[in-house]
């Protein structure tokens, strides 16, 4: 892969322990060549694990009052951005755009890494995982072990019958099928919120959304034209998100809590 002008950063999504670092190993060792400079960021949030040894120019960022902080490593073209994979997912990503703005760099791809036993063992945190591929290019389905055939059959359904344009990708023993299609910096999200000219919504007298070819043809003074909202960051008029998703860390516990008292 050639250098861009500017800085490609990969997002990173999924719960903690779904094996993000061991995946992103992967796309590094079969994506990139062994002259390419690639560099990880970790959330300081979450403990070292084996698979760091593998993750090249590993740095870590925090996040502080609502705020991601930590630079981009310097003059280093290809960076994988890691989320806190216990922290609250939409505060994340609602601050990714202006921080990767500020930081001069440029959104490749995003990916989401799914923890498909923890799914499977908590229904509830399916709106989690809807959060994070509506906002994803590509996903990956990782820890299959003892996973039901319908499970997988029922969650690439829900999906589909959304026509969701993203990819979904199966995790085998660590290893993603083709690492060079999942990097190709093609956008197939649903979201638009990283999108990098802005997207505006056409009303007409009565409210109704109406499309740029009524819009021309309609009278400007019954047209009102403001910006596209993602709506996982809409707020109510008390400052609740209206669109509202579990908190993995609950789950996370639960799980923690269970293998604790494991015999």
């Amino acid at each position: 892969m050639s250098a861009p002008e500017k800085p490609l950063v990969y997002l990173i999504l999924g719960t903690a322990g779904s094996g993000r670092r061991e995946v992103i190993a992967d796309l590094i060792a079969g994506g990139f060549e062994a002259t390419d400079r690639v560099a990880v960021m970790l959330p300081a949030g979450e403990a070292a694990c084996a698979a760091d040894e593998k993750l090249p120019g590993v740095t870590r960022w925090r996040w502080d009052d609502g705020m991601i902080v930590g630079p981009l490593p310097a003059e280093i073209p290809n960076v994988f951005f890691v989320t806190d994979g216990a922290g609250n997912l939409i505060d994340q990503l609602e601050v990714f755009k202006a921080w990767l703005e500020a930081q001069g760099g440029e959104l490749a791809r995003v990916f989401t890494v799914v923890n498909c036993q923890l799914a499977e063992r908590h229904p509830p945190l399916r709106a989690w995982f809807d959060a994070c591929v509506h906002f994803s290019d590509v996903v990956l389905l990782n820890r299959r072990e003892g996973v039901s055939n319908k499970w997988f059959s029922d969650f690439q359904a829900h999906f589909k019958h959304q026509f969701v344009p993203c990819l979904f990708e199966f995790v085998k023993d660590g290893h993603v099928k083709n690492p060079a299609l999942a990097l190709n910096p093609q956008a197939r999200r649903m979201s638009h919120a990283f999108d990098a000219e802005q997207d505006w919504i056409f009303t007409d007298a009565d409210g109704d959304v109406i499309d740029e070819q009524d819009e021309s043809e309609s009278d400007e003074d019954d047209i009102e034209a403001k910006p596209e909202e993602e709506p996982y960051f809409v707020r109510d008029a008390t400052g609740r998100r209206v669109k509202k998703i579990p908190d993995v860390a609950k789950f996370l516990a639960l799980d923690a809590n269970r293998a604790g008292s494991a015999p």
